[in-house]
């Protein structure tokens, strides 16, 4: 039922995800979507947590409403692509 709400609101702009930006590496990475912006908020420090612990530095987060990112994370920086799996940031061969 919770995925269903989401998918609803997530295709009319009205879910919540989290922005968070880095300036080492320089990445925007989106998180969710969360039905509430408090959700959002509430799961905001695991993620910033996480990126610490990869070596992020200068970490900027924001909670926005829309529909969902047409990429969950941006960035030139890396020599390979990343994705994110579950709470972690994975390398794949390119």
């Amino acid at each position: 039922m919770k995925d269903t709400l989401l998918s609803l609101l997530g295709s009319l702009g009205l879910a919540f995800w989290v922005k968070i930006t880095t300036d080492s590496p320089t990445c925007t990475y989106y998180f969710g979507p969360f039905s509430t912006e408090l959700e959002a908020q509430d799961a905001q420090s695991g993620y910033c947590e996480d990126l610490r612990g990869e070596g992020a530095q200068n970490i900027t987060v924001t909670c926005e409403r829309r529909r969902r990112p047409s990429e969950l994370t941006i960035t030139e920086d890396w020599g390979g692509v990343r994705e994110l799996r579950g709470n972690r940031l994975t390398a794949i061969a390119s």
